[in-house]
């Protein structure tokens, strides 16, 4: 299953730096998770200061 990201989303952007395929983009208020492209590898969630990135 695709990564999704949390409303804790704080905007930082690191998660969208480590993505391997560039799944992740700036959206209205928090990064998001593109579900087609990511490849479910866990970088985002691995970097994330507060935790938003996880596992549908």
């Amino acid at each position: 299953m695709a990564y999704i990201i949390s409303d804790d989303c704080v905007s930082c952007g690191a998660c969208a730096g480590e993505c391997p395929v560039s799944a992740i983009s700036e959206g209205d208020g928090k990064y998001v998770i593109d579900a087609d492209a990511c490849v479910e590898c866990g970088a985002c969630a691995g970097v994330c200061p507060v935790g938003a990135p996880s596992a549908e």
